[in-house]
């Protein structure tokens, strides 16, 4: 499926060149788009999480740009509908039958923007569509297209008339990263950017869909030893058991550990950590790097860790700490 012509050093080149097309609208926030693209290259749903104003929404439709996608973004409300999202049978007078009218779903990537605000019938269509690549529509199912991706944007400000993701359903993103304010000299660029009224962004694309799945080859190849697979099966384990691992104290606090899944997202992340780091195999700190975006929000505390102030940031920085690698 992939161009057979193009070597690792090639993807790495056309990597950075994604990197520096994006920075062209983006400024500062190389972590999120970092995160982005190890999603989309292991085949990872990401959710961005992030007070209003940060350039969730500019990055990921900037990184599409830069991408021979299909790109649709959908806004959540509260009165959008499942057929608004996955499509809907309409009737056709001239022909006098039902046709099906697929939905802004049928794309490689869908921004999902501020997916806490619709109700939980369309987070289900959502979710649905991500764990099994497919949508049915009457009584009819259509595969999507793949690479198919879902990125969505979650604001943690406003509380009233949002519907909070279940963590059941959390769980089905890869990585859920917590995208934080510019640095000064960061934010003084963005506003002199923005303040010039005649700027305009030429983005250029620099991917294709077959260099998705070429790259996506070279980081199947990127050699993992069972020492680490192992590890990240102890880091796992001690979600689930603290006190079986000299963190007694999360015990109290704690009411799930993390699902199978992130055992799978961090032995992909960490590859793809490695590959983005022009490596062929696995280091310790590429599986500590991408832990607190895997982990986080697959932890599940109980109310008493919130009257104490714990969080699951700490839970993971404590875990790292006390967990060897063997």
């Amino acid at each position: 499926m992939s161009d057979p012509m193009l070597s690792p050093d090639d993807y790495q080149q056309k990597i950075r060149q994604a990197f520096a097309e994006v920075s062209k609208v983006v400024v500062g926030q190389q972590y999120m788009v970092n995160r982005l693209l190890i999603g989309l290259f292991t085949g990872g749903h990401v959710l961005l999480e992030g007070v209003p104003g940060l350039a969730k929404t500019l990055t990921v439709s900037t990184l599409a740009k830069v991408l021979h996608l299909h790109f649709q973004r959908v806004q959540f409300t509260p009165d959008l509908l499942p057929s608004d999202l996955v499509g809907t049978m309409i009737y056709n007078q001239s022909r006098s039958e039902f046709e099906v009218k697929k939905g802004p779903i049928f794309a490689n990537l869908v921004l999902a923007d501020e997916v806490n605000r619709s109700p939980a019938k369309v987070q289900s269509a959502l979710l649905e569509a991500m764990q099994e690549k497919q949508v049915t529509i009457g009584e009819t199912t259509y595969p999507l297209d793949l690479p198919f991706l879902v990125l969505a944007t979650q604001n943690p400000v406003e509380q009233e008339g949002t519907y909070p993701l279940p963590e059941a359903q959390v769980d089905r993103f890869m990585l859920k990263v917590h995208v934080d304010y510019l640095k000064k000299t960061d934010e003084l660029e963005v506003m002199r950017r923005m303040a010039n009224l005649s700027y305009v962004d030429d983005v250029r694309p620099v991917l294709t869909r077959d260099d998705i799945f070429g790259i996506r080859h070279q980081i199947n190849q990127v050699q993992i030893s069972e020492t680490l697979e192992k590890y990240i099966i102890e880091l796992v384990f001690a979600t689930r058991k603290p006190a079986e691992y000299d963190l007694a104290e999360f015990q109290q606090y704690l009411q799930f550990g993390v699902s199978p899944r992130a055992s799978i997202a961090l032995h992909r992340a960490a590859k793809a950590v490695a590959f983005l780091d022009e490596r062929d195999y696995v280091l310790p700190e590429d599986i500590k790097d991408v832990a607190a975006d895997v982990l986080n929000h697959r932890i599940l505390l109980n109310y008493e860790a919130e009257a104490d102030g714990v969080r699951t940031q700490d839970m993971i920085e404590a875990i790292l700490r006390k967990v060897p690698i063997s």
